[in-house]
């Protein structure tokens, strides 16, 4: 899951600092209170600080999250347990994370920034603390889902202060762009010093780390204040019946999604007893919301044409920028690939999601913002089909230029769409700021691990198909199969004399062989997926520019009607 769902929050922090900065747009809430008068601008020497503090929140909320998806494998071992068990804790994380930030909006508005952001960082070096106390997978799982819960204020706090350090003219376009970067940054980070942290202590190793930031920003909240929206009474009895039943939806479904391809989905009945579940907590919470006369949410709104287009917009980019968080990931552990043998590629993925953030934020400050839709498409595509060439023989260094071109691309797509979307919400009212957020959670986190669950089963069914294929070319009678047996049970002359035992030794080599070389044909397949899906999204992308680029034209060369 990767990395990237950090992003969870943008749209609640987006919501705040413009509300701040555009009192006649708050007025047209019926249930916000008169405009608070604008803030002095910052300080020059205090927007260096604010940046850095938004920094370390990201990494502090993001590490945590990813420190564990990063070492999958590596944390087997120390809870004496599969694939598909350790991933339980990467699910317990994502179940209460997937709609936490809505529930946390309406909180926020109603109680006071000051009171959630002190309350928001004790409660997370409370779930650190805890995560020092685990003894064996379960109480992990169940800490994992406690963490899950912690963190989701952390990126929202990191967007209040990124916001808080420019001026109202460049939150949306500057001060949003790069907090979009930092949500990119602590996926590679992970993989960069995971190694290390391992070498230390395994376990506590990762999350003595993630105590400590959470430690060093403590002070941060009280030393270095934001300023605090207007206060106003949103929350509503009928929200909380909502919100419980948004909640089991979104977190049945991470959970059905995160574990669907590792268990499989038609084998094992409690899947679908989580889906059923799912379709039940969304049918509920449709009957509940759409008699209301002030609805949580709104089902005409969400489901408008507006709306749809850029839920498509924003799936694609979830989509296509797993190509780097999941699927490459996956490839790498199939060549057998450890953290401490990637640490320099990820390297190269860290600076280039700077780069193509920072060239991002400087679009947002031009005429040419659409662009980086497109630039970003060509970019991730360019990556994808060069991946997509991959060999048993590939190597990190092979790969650096295009996953260079993916994580640039990446921090380049969202941006754009967050700006105007969340533009156009507030030109409706502050009320429609939950139904933006649901939105945005659908499609990045739930988005997020549908992707993932998407490409994996992808990847699992491509490889028997493969696998199929090679088998069938591998007889005994071949003079070169035979040759190649012989060479791999060679190693084992020494120790088993029997000619039988020795043959089925090379057989049981080989086989392995075509497993690995299915897998990677798999994996080149997904990689031509994403470029492929890429692609589409560029031309349909070019297609809608050019088609309203004919309206405007047309509109302005219509004669204009008498007075």
């Amino acid at each position: 899951m990767t990395n990237d769902q950090a992003r969870n929050a943008v749209a609640n922090d987006n919501a705040v600092a413009t509300l701040r900065e555009e009192p006649e747009t708050a007025a047209l809430s019926t249930q916000s209170p008169a405009p608070a008068p604008a803030p002095p601008a910052m300080s020059r020497w205090k927007m260096p600080l604010y940046i850095a503090s938004s920094v370390l929140f990201f990494l502090t909320q993001g590490l945590g999250m990813n420190l564990v998806s990063a070492n999958i494998y590596q944390l087997q071992g120390s809870f004496s347990a599969t694939v598909a068990e350790i991933s339980w804790l990467s699910a317990a994380y994502m179940a209460p994370y997937a709609s936490f930030a809505i529930a946390l909006f309406k909180i926020r508005t109603q109680y006071g920034l000051r009171r959630f952001a002190e309350f928001s960082i004790i409660c997370f070096v409370l779930a650190s603390i805890l995560n020092l106390l685990v003894t064996d997978l379960h109480s992990a799982i169940a800490i994992r889902a406690i963490s899950g819960m912690a963190a989701a204020p952390l990126s929202t706090i990191g967007f209040l202060y990124m916001l808080e350090a420019f001026p109202p003219a460049k939150k949306l376009s500057l001060g949003l762009s790069l907090a979009l970067m930092n949500t990119l940054i602590s996926a590679p980070l992970a993989r960069i010093i995971s190694p290390t942290l391992l070498d230390f202590g395994g376990w506590n190793a990762l999350y003595s780390f993630e105590m400590g930031l959470a430690l060093i920003a403590l002070p941060v909240i009280y030393l270095l204040p934001v300023t605090a929206p207007p206060r106003a009474n949103v929350i509503q009895r009928t929200d909380i019946l909502s919100y419980l039943l948004l909640a089991t939806g979104f977190g049945c479904l991470a959970v059905f999604l995160t574990l669907g391809r590792l268990y499989w989905w038609f084998e094992t009945p409690w899947l679908g007893v989580l889906l059923a579940v799912t379709i039940g907590a969304m049918t509920l919470l449709f009957i509940v919301e759409a008699p209301r006369k002030n609805p949580m949410l709104d089902f005409r709104w969400l489901f408008s044409g507006p709306n749809m287009r850029m839920a498509g917009l924003l799936l694609l980019f979830r989509f296509v920028s797993s190509e780097q968080s999941t699927t490459a990931a996956n490839f790498y552990q199939q060549l057998g690939l450890l953290n401490d043998q990637t640490v320099s590629l990820y390297a190269v993925v860290l600076a280039a999601a700077i780069v193509g953030g920072l060239f991002c934020s400087l679009l947002m400050l031009t005429r040419y913002v659409e662009t980086a839709h497109a630039i970003a498409l060509v970019l991730i595509a360019a990556g994808a089909w060069l991946d997509s060439q991959s060999t048993s023989m590939t190597r990190p260094a092979d790969m650096y230029l295009s996953q260079a071109l993916v994580s640039a691309g990446a921090a380049m797509f969202l941006p754009p769409i967050m700006s105007k979307g969340f533009g156009a919400v507030l030109a409706k009212g502050t009320t429609y700021v939950v139904n933006f957020l649901v939105i945005f959670l659908f499609t990045q986190s739930i988005g997020a691990l549908f992707a993932s669950a998407v490409l994996g089963t992808f990847v699992t069914m491509r490889e028997k198909f493969h696998s199929n294929i090679l088998v069938e070319r591998i007889l005994l009678s071949d003079p070169v199969v035979a040759q190649r047996v012989s060479q791999l049970s060679g190693a084992y002359g020494k120790v088993i004399s029997d000619k039988s035992l020795l043959n089925a030794e090379g057989l049981s080599l080989l086989a392995q062989q075509v497993t690995r070389e299915a897998y990677i044909l798999a994996y080149n397949d997904a990689f031509f997926v994403i470029f492929l899906a890429s692609f589409a999204g560029l031309v349909i992308l070019l297609l809608h520019r050019a088609f309203d680029k004919i309206v405007t034209l047309r509109s302005a060369a219509a004669p204009q009607p008498a007075p």
